[in-house]
């Protein structure tokens, strides 16, 4: 269990590396962002947006990164949903972050 305040996901899954039912400790920065891609088995990539100060004509500039997580069974998160990733232990070559809570499920609707 994470040592900040989360609300526990309704649903329970048996994976080890789920930070609430698993054996996964949770340590330093806790980031928000975009889902863009769910197409991995038990992974996401997370888009998040940011603002990077130039110095030489002092103003900023808009850029992104994108963030490998691990997303647990409990979680399920899909693409556009905004969900917070907390920084973890390395669990694999580039996953070193997982999904902790959904913010904002996905819109779902068409145009008129």
């Amino acid at each position: 269990m994470p040592a900040f305040s989360l609300k526990k996901p309704r649903k329970s899954c048996d994976d080890r590396n789920c930070p609430f039912h698993g054996a996964l400790k949770v340590r330093g920065r806790i980031l928000e962002g975009t889902v863009i891609g769910a197409k991995m088995d038990k992974s996401v990539i997370v888009k998040r947006n940011y603002q990077f100060y130039v110095p030489k004509f002092k103003r900023y500039e808009r850029r992104h990164g994108h963030i490998p997580a691990h997303n647990p069974p409990c979680l399920s998160a899909k693409e556009g949903d905004v969900v917070k990733v907390a920084e973890c232990r390395p669990i694999s070559k580039t996953v070193s972050f997982v999904v902790i809570e959904k913010l904002e499920e996905e819109k779902s609707g068409g145009k008129s």
